[in-house]
Parts: structure tokens; sequence; C-alpha cells
């Protein structure tokens, strides 16, 4: 979420919300997504939200297209798929627009949309945004945390798995199934991982950076009971913990400490200069283990909803 102040009277702006964006507007919002991430150092909307632009309409997903005359100066995306929580939703303002009220003219829609039941996130947690939430009556409840560890020369303890564990590579097609279902169970509380689907899969199998080889699954004997999905950012040269998940059987035994640690091996074997993930700074447990891997807090997430 990005924001900007005061409405500059006279200033005519038209607001479309579409359920599916055609090629044009895609373009036309990832180059807007684009400028403001070279302007505030980080992406305003997720990964999931930037795989929604495309592909056609998605049950549950809205796009909130802002325009001053025939040029797009802002973007919001809401998402309505969890059955308990509030709607979701992500915006942003080009950077040679704000300050006009557009951001505020976003997120009031965005309410509107939402009948006042409404999560924003707020990537990087900049002083406009919280300005922002702070005018639309919302507060904050949730905080993620990006931590990160340089690779050079890591020296980290030899992974000990589990007795009759063995650990080998993602197969794409073959491995798609039993991953969605340790993923939705080791996630069953985390509303944007653990409702990841096949189609959210294949999504991100067609990204550049995917790369079974860095995708590793844990089997004790022939039943998948975790995994690490690592992601490599070469423009950034970065290499990520993308996502760790351990099945509830299988929790409490270390595999989740042993998986980190091969895929931190394989990130530092690319010669990446520093490894990243993220985790919710409410679940200490999971941090305390990424600081005693020698992760610490680089920068946060917030999410703000309305009062429920």
């Amino acid at each position: 979420m990005t924001s900007d102040d005061f409405a500059r009277p006279g200033r005519p702006r038209s607001l479309e919300t579409r359920p599916a964006l055609d090629a044009e507007q895609t373009d036309a919002v990832l180059d807007l997504l684009a400028e403001a991430a070279r302007n505030d150092g980080q992406q305003a909307v997720s990964e999931q939200g930037r795989l929604q632009l495309r592909g056609g309409e998605r049950p549950g997903v809205s796009h909130l297209l802002l325009s001053v005359g025939d040029e797009l100066v802002g973007y919001a995306q809401l998402e309505d798929t969890d059955p308990v929580e509030a709607p979701a939703a992500e915006l942003v303002v080009h950077p040679a627009h704000r300050g006009h009220g557009h951001g505020r003219a976003l997120g009031s829609a965005l309410l509107a949309a939402s009948g006042k039941r409404l999560r924003v996130w707020a990537h990087g947690g900049h002083p406009a945004a919280r300005h922002l939430a702070q005018v639309l009556g919302l507060t904050l409840f949730r905080e993620l945390r990006q931590m990160r560890r340089p690779l050079a020369g890591l020296e980290l303890p030899e992974p000990v798995l589990p007795e009759n564990v063995t650990v080998r590579t993602f197969v794409p097609g073959q491995d798609d199934a039993a991953w969605l279902a340790v993923n939705a169970a080791a996630f069953a509380h985390h509303p944007e991982q653990g409702s990841l689907t096949q189609r959210d899969l294949d999504d991100r199998k067609a990204e550049p950076w995917f790369d079974p080889a860095g995708f590793f699954l844990a089997f004790q004997e022939s039943r998948l009971v975790g995994f690490h999905w690592t992601k490599v950012h070469a423009e950034e040269q970065l290499g990520e913990v993308y996502v760790v998940g351990v099945s509830p059987q299988a929790q409490g035994l270390g595999l989740g400490k042993a998986l980190t640690t091969i895929g931190l091996n394989h990130l530092a074997a690319q010669g990446l200069p520093t490894a990243m993930l993220y985790v919710d700074a409410d679940n200490k447990a999971a941090v305390a283990v990424y600081e005693g891997l020698g992760f610490t807090t680089h920068e946060a997430d917030l999410m703000y909803r309305t009062e429920t």
C-alpha cells in the first residue's frame, strides 16, 4: 500500500472495477508497479497479486483501475476468498501522481466494495501508508518480517533428518498433488499459503525463477512429510527461503530446521551473497529458529484492518 495526502480540486479521475484485465490493462498495471517499485525500493503488490493480474478471471478477485484522463495513475486488487477473514487488498499510486487524493479514493472504494470489512497490506510499512490507514479508519493487526543473512562463508551444522526420512527434489507433475495436500495441512492456520490451488502452483511453475532443483521434498518412507522451496531473485542476487512446511504428523522432530539448512546450503552453492525469508512476527518459534540460523530483521510488511 502506498499513499498520498490531499486531493487537488478540479483533477478529474475515473475509477473502474473489473473481474479480469485484458492484455493492455495488465501491461499498464505492471508498468505502474515497476515504476512504483523503483521509487519505493520494493513492490507494492505481492507476488500472488502480480500473478493474479494475468490469466483471466479468478474467483473472488477484482481489480480497481484509477485513471486521470487516459492515464492509469492507481491500482488496487481486492481478494475475497477466505470464508472467515475479511477481504484482503493491496493498492498503489504512481509516484508522479501522489499527493492528489488518489490513494484515499482507492481506499474508500475498497471499503465500499468489501462492505467495510477489509484488510490491507502496507509493504515496507512506510509512514505515508500508515497515514492512509489512519485516514481510512484501519488499525494495525499483523506484522510480516523480512529477515536476511549473509551466505558467503556459510557454515551450518550438518542437517539431521528424523528416522526413515529421505530428501529429494520436486518432480513437476508427479509431485503436484502430494505437495498441495501437505502444504494445505502444514498451513491450515495461514489463509494465504494454505489455500494454494493447482492453478496457483502452475502459475509459479511457469515463472522464470522456478527451478525444481531448489525445491526439496522430505519423505518418510513413501509419504511426503515436509518441504523447502527455495527461490532465486536473479536481478537482486538474493536467495529466498520461499516456503518451508512440515505436515502436522511430522512436526516437533526438527525436520523444518533440517530442510531449511539443506535449502540454505543449496542457495550458497549458487554463489548468492544473501538469503532472505518472510515470517510472521508473532510466530515466536519460527523467528527463534531463523535467528538461530543467523537471520536478522531487514524490514517489515504491515497489515491493517477495519475494526471487527
